[in-house]
């Protein structure tokens, strides 16, 4: 088999988010076990949202947004936190002219943008601010700075986060993810992957204000994540359930289809949890192992395909 390059990975991460949240559109919310009954194995129409077959969710307008901002500044939250508002407002990437879905906590953010607040001031800092909003959209920080050394990946990624969620466990949980995506995009395998981001995590967690955080990653740190069986694994839409059953759902694929099948069929938050496990899955697997009858269903292909070879050229840069 041919080794991958780092724009293969790069690409595969970009398309397999996108699909990964738009398999995962049709049946959000549903629970775990309607969908044994009547699993997704393939891309759907209507649904949940009752929107056409390939269309995306706020989670990927919201990381098409971070890509563009990302193509056009080296690092800038006040015009990522601009392109959300303006997404926010139905004019900026969404899949069909309009806004159909959108989480609390991110709308709050974007109110707080428009009253003049900094844009890494805007994200909500309280418990209940613990949403998947910034997960969500955090793979292409990792893209773009997965060379970086860990401090500044943790730093833009904990950054990006406070755009829409501001508590530190949002904050370790985005820098969590970006860890990992580093060190599959440079060649490691998810187990090992998955072990250096909590050996560089642990030590955080141990001073504040991230101590109160540590049971929270648990699962995350104690190196048995992949013999944990499905009902340990939620599917909610709190942000750390999500990591986790993102990074269960790759430890246990063998492809990319397998990975984001299994994150679209937990149940609950399917998109948010496919586009987590589709984008690490589509890194490891690479670009030419998302069926091609899912990609080219994605609404608005064209632009996508524009859009990730412009970043794949910045970001796949020896």
């Amino acid at each position: 088999m041919t080794e991958l390059t780092i724009r293969d990975r790069i690409l595969g991460g970009l398309w397999g988010a996108v699909v990964g949240d738009a398999l995962g559109v049709p049946v959000e919310f549903r629970s775990r076990s309607e969908l044994r009954r009547d699993p997704v194995t393939d891309m759907r129409a209507h649904g949940t949202h009752s929107q056409p077959k390939g269309t995306w969710s706020d989670d990927t307008s919201l990381l098409l947004c971070t890509v563009d901002s990302l193509l056009r500044h080296e690092f800038d939250t006040g015009d990522m936190g601009s392109r959300f508002v303006q997404w926010g407002k139905g004019n900026l990437w969404t899949p069909w002219g309009s806004v159909f879905d959108i989480g609390g906590a991110t709308r709050r953010a974007f109110a707080r943008i428009e009253h003049g607040a900094p844009a890494e001031q805007a994200g909500g800092k309280d418990e209940h601010s613990n949403g998947n909003g910034s997960l969500m959209r955090i793979l292409p920080i990792a893209l773009r700075f997965h060379r970086e050394p860990a401090d500044r990946l943790l730093e833009y990624a904990s950054r990006a986060s406070a755009i829409t969620h501001g508590h530190p466990r949002s904050r370790i949980a985005c820098g969590f993810y970006c860890l990992v995506v580093a060190g599959l995009l440079d060649g490691q395998t998810p187990e090992m992957a998955i072990r250096q981001a909590a050996a560089i995590i642990a030590p955080r967690l141990a001073v504040a204000p991230f101590s109160a955080e540590n049971r929270h990653f648990s699962m995350l740190l104690e190196g048995d994540l992949k013999t944990r069986p499905e009902d340990e694994i939620r599917s909610g839409g709190h942000v750390t359930d999500t990591l986790t059953a993102g990074l269960w759902c790759l430890l246990r694929s063998q492809t990319y289809s397998d990975a984001a099948l299994n994150a679209v069929n937990l149940g609950e938050d399917t998109d948010t949890t496919g586009i987590v496990a589709g984008g690490l899955a589509g890194i490891v697997y690479g670009i030419t192992s998302i069926p091609e009858n899912w990609r080219h269903a994605l609404a608005r292909r064209p632009e996508l395909e524009n859009l990730f070879n412009q970043f794949a050229n910045l970001s796949g840069r020896a």
